[in-house]
């Protein structure tokens, strides 16, 4: 790809308007430079570590334990980046550079900012200091940083508690005491104070229950648990257990739509839609984010149904008729 794309911007500096003959030169420059090879490395090398946590919060289906995991080794990874990772970057570097004919600076030197005419010296720090420090280093803690923000250690206690709920090996994580915290202290607008009593005995007798009925035990996610309550009508009995697995399958639920929302607003979000009102482009949105619900609507039910609602100028549905 990266020969590639070498190939078509020097095509555009031989036979491109003059325009995008200087464009090209300069994209064409930056991209033969030590500096975006190194660049290009880490982005490397920090994809290569969060792909698997990425792609593990766009699935609904993640489990909370799991994705709570993926998180800490995610930071771990990171961090070992950071405190191992340099001596070896900076030889991929220089192995790319002697292969693709790239200048390698001296790493003694003071680093000098920009090339050619425009170089100028910085804060007088070596090249050695600059790329270790004011990029690779600043560039992975910058991904540290954001991860921390995103996945505090409130966030993290929050998934904690939350896989007590978890039915795996048969509830072998199955906490009364860490549930009622859950509830307390990340819940408390969403039951009353007398829920939260009968939450305490509603939980000791959903123990027996665990006991009693070999198929609880053999559950292996919170979303068998909501399906298994629903199926045998035990929510209507555990109704507060009920309701706090609902709340907790919200959260990965909710993470990978913010995720998949936050990708697709790039495509719908256009020139054109920009005029459109907040409303049209939520729904607008939301068919395109949940592809998978949008497939099961049935298109001409949905006519019938607008059509039904008042008059229409324009006919919605030609009506099939006999010849």
């Amino acid at each position: 790809m990266y020969n590639a794309s070498c190939s078509v911007l020097q095509t555009v500096i031989k036979e491109g308007k003059c325009a995008q003959r200087g464009e090209a030169d300069k994209a064409y420059d930056d991209m033969t430079s030590f500096e975006f090879v190194l660049v290009l490395q880490i982005m490397i090398q920090i994809s290569g570590i969060t792909n698997d946590l990425c792609q593990a919060l766009q699935r609904k289906s993640q489990d909370i334990l799991n994705a709570m995991h993926l998180v800490s080794n995610t930071k771990i990874l990171i961090q070992k980046l950071i405190d191992d990772g340099w001596e070896n970057l900076l030889q991929q570097v220089l192995l790319f550079c002697n292969n693709h004919d790239i200048e390698v600076p001296n790493m003694e030197d003071h680093y000098i900012y920009g090339r050619g005419r425009f170089r100028q010296p910085k804060d007088r720090v070596t090249n050695l200091f600059y790329f270790r420090y004011d990029v690779f280093i600043a560039a992975i803690d910058s991904q540290l940083h954001k991860l921390d923000f995103r996945f505090n250690d409130e966030m993290i206690e929050l998934l904690s508690l939350s896989s007590s709920l978890d039915p795996k090996r048969k509830f072998h994580n199955f906490k009364a005491d860490d549930i009622y915290k859950l509830v307390s202290k990340f819940y408390p607008a969403d039951f009353t104070e007398q829920e939260k009593l009968n939450l305490k005995s509603q939980l000791n007798f959903f123990l027996l229950e665990i006991k009693e009925h070999p198929q609880l035990g053999s559950l292996k996610s919170i979303s068998d648990l909501c399906r298994s309550l629903a199926e045998t009508e035990k929510g209507k009995i555990y109704y507060l257990i009920d309701r706090l697995v609902r709340l907790v399958l919200t959260l990965p639920v909710s993470t990978a739509t913010a995720e998949r929302a936050f990708s697709a607003m790039k495509l719908i979000k256009t020139a054109l839609r920009n005029r459109m009102e907040d409303d049209y482009l939520t729904d607008s949105l939301i068919v395109y984010v949940e592809k998978g619900i949008a497939k099961e609507f049935d298109i001409d039910s949905i006519i019938d149904e607008f059509a039904s609602k008042k008059d229409r100028r324009s006919l919605l549905k030609i009506s099939k008729t006999n010849k």
